[in-house]
C-alpha cells in the first residue's frame, strides 16, 4: 500500500526507517521530510498545514493511509478533512485533539473522570489568576493552556516568577495559545513517557522511556523539546504500567467515547511517578520526540499493521512484540538551541558514524546542499544506540558521535544518568 507521513523531524524519521521495514508498505512518501527521511522515502515539498494540498496529493498518488506526525496539522482538524475525503489516516480527530490543544481541556477531563493530576486552576483573567497564585506554594508550574511549540511551561521557583509568567502568558506572548492561563501544583517524583494505541474504545500499550528535557546537563537549564531519552524507563514496572493503564488510559478512553469523540491514534502520556502513584502530567495525541526514536529501535512488530488495527478498530485482536534490549537516544543540536538556533553549518562523519554497530541516526533538523548536509533547525541529529542494557545502548550513541564532525552543534553527555544511577544503587 502506498503511505504518506507528515512531518519532517527526528521523530518522522524513525517513524519512516520502522514504516520503510513492512513488508505491506509499496511505496512511503514524506511531507516534507528532511536529508535523513529521504534515505529511505520520497520527500515531497508539502506544508502538512496546507489541508486541500494534501488531500490533492492523497487523490492523486492512491494513498492508502496517512499517518500525521506533528500535531498542530491534528489539532487543526487535518484527521477531519480526510475522513471526509474518504482517506484513511492515523491520529485524533480535531475534538479528540483537543486532548493536547487544551490544556484546561484535560484537566477537566482528569476531575470528571477521576484521573489522579495535579491540583489546578485556569484562567483568563490576569487579576484572578494572581489571587488563585497568591494561595498557593512555591515551587508552581505556570503553562499556556493551548499549543505553544514547547515553549509554553515555565516551573516558577518564585512568586515573582511566577507572577512574571502568568502575566507574560495572558499579555499575548504566546498568541492564542496563551489567550488562557493553568496553574498547576508542582509534582515531586520521577517522570516517565507512556504510550498506548487506542482505537476508540481498546488501549493497547506501548514500550515506556524517558527523557531529558533540560538543556544542560544533570538536567539543569531551560526546558527544551528534549535532549536524549532511553527505553524502558525503570521507573515503569510491570506493575507500575497496569497501574497507568486502569487509573488513566483507561478512564480516558471510556470518557472520549461517552462524549462523543472517541480517541483513535497514539496517546502520550506524560507521567509524575509520585510517592502515591502515576499522576498524569499532560497529555499528547501523536509519538514523542526523541521518544519515538528509541521505541522504533525496540520494535519487533509491524508498525505499518499496527498503526492499521488501530485505525481499523480491531486493536483488541493485536498485539506488540518488543526486544528486550534497551534503546537510548541523544539529541545532537545547533548551537544557539533553546533560543535562536545557527543554521547553514556543515556536518561531516555522519558516514563513518552509521558504522557504529547497534547504531542508527534519524535526522531533525538537516537539510541536503548538494553533496553537503547542513543544519536546519534546532534538533538536528538524533544518535541512537542499541544495547542488552542501558550503559550498552549508551556506550554504542556516544561511540558514534565522537566520529561526527560538527563545531556548530552541541549535546549532553550524561543521557541515561538516572537509569545508570540505579543500577549503581
Amino acid at each position: 500500500m502506498n503511505v504518506l507521513l507528515l512531518g519532517s523531524g527526528g521523530r518522522e524519521h524513525a517513524l519512516a526507517w520502522a514504516l520503510s521495514a513492512s513488508p505491506l508498505l509499496t511505496k512511503l512518501f514524506c511531507a516534507p521530510g528532511n536529508a535523513g527521511i529521504a534515505e529511505v522515502a520520497q520527500c515531497i515539498p508539502l506544508d502538512p498545514a496546507n489541508q486541500g494540498a494534501i488531500i490533492e496529493f492523497c487523490r492523486d498518488e492512491r494513498i492508502e493511509l496517512v499517518v500525521i506526525g506533528p500535531e498542530a496539522p491534528l489539532v487543526a482538524g487535518l484527521g477531519d478533512a480526510l475522513g471526509v475525503s474518504g482517506i484513511r489516516y492515523f491520529g485524533p480527530t480535531k475534538s479528540a485533539a483537543r486532548l493536547e490543544g487544551s490544556k484546561g481541556f484535560t484537566k477537566d477531563l482528569c476531575r470528571v473522570a477521576g484521573i489522579p493530576t495535579a491540583a489546578y486552576g485556569r484562567f483568563m483573567d490576569l487579576e484572578a489568576a494572581k489571587t488563585y497564585l497568591a494561595s498557593q506554594s512555591i515551587p508552581i508550574v505556570i503553562k499556556a493552556d493551548g499549543l505553544a511549540a514547547g515553549k509554553g511551561v515555565v516551573i516558577a521557583e518564585t512568586r515573582a516568577d511566577a507572577q512574571a509568567a502568568v502575566e507574560a502568558c495572558l499579555s499575548g506572548i504566546f498568541g492564542a495559545a496563551g489567550a488562557e492561563v493553568v496553574i498547576e501544583e508542582f509534582l515531586t517524583g520521577e517522570e516517565a513517557s507512556f504510550f498506548a494505541l487506542c482505537d476508540g474504545v481498546t488501549a493497547l500499550p506501548l514500550a515506556s522511556a524517558q527523557d531529558h528535557k533540560r538543556v544542560g546537563e544533570g538536567d539543569t537549564g531551560p526546558n527544551t523539546g528534549g535532549m536524549g531519552a532511553y527505553s524502558p524507563a525503570p521507573v515503569m514496572s510491570a506493575e507500575m504500567t497496569e497501574r497507568v493503564m486502569n487509573e488513566i488510559i483507561h478512564p480516558t478512553v471510556r470518557e472520549m467515547a461517552a462524549r462523543g469523540t472517541p480517541f483513535k491514534g497514539v496517546l502520550f502520556a506524560g507521567l509524575m511517578i509520585t510517592a502515591t502513584g502515576p499522576k498524569l502530567i499532560e497529555y499528547n495525541v501523536r509519538f514523542g520526540d526523541p521518544e519515538t526514536q528509541v521505541l522504533m529501535m525496540r520494535l519487533k512488530s509491524d508498525l505499518l499493521a499496527a498503526l492499521l488495527a488501530t485505525t481499523d478498530g480491531v486493536l483488541q485482536n493485536f498485539d506488540m512484540r518488543w526486544s528486550d534490549d534497551a534503546a537510548l537516544t541523544v539529541v545532537m543540536a545547533a548551537k544557539g538551541y533553546p533560543g535562536t538556533p545557527e543554521k547553514g553549518t556543515e556536518i561531516k562523519g555522519l558516514e563513518l558514524a552509521k558504522a557504529v554497530p547497534n547504531v542508527e541516526i534519524f535526522h531533525a533538523g538537516t537539510r541536503r546542499d548538494g553533496d553537503r548536509i547542513v543544519a536546519d533547525g534546532g534538533r538536528v541529529l538524533n544518535v541512537t544506540g542499541r544495547g542488552k542494557t542501558v550503559q550498552e545502548a549508551r556506550d554504542a550513541a556516544y561511540a558514534a558521535i565522537a566520529k561526527i564532525d560538527w563545531p556548530g552543534g552541541f549535546y549532553r553527555r550524561d543521557i541515561g544518568w538516572r537509569a545508570l544511577q540505579r543500577v549503581k544503587s
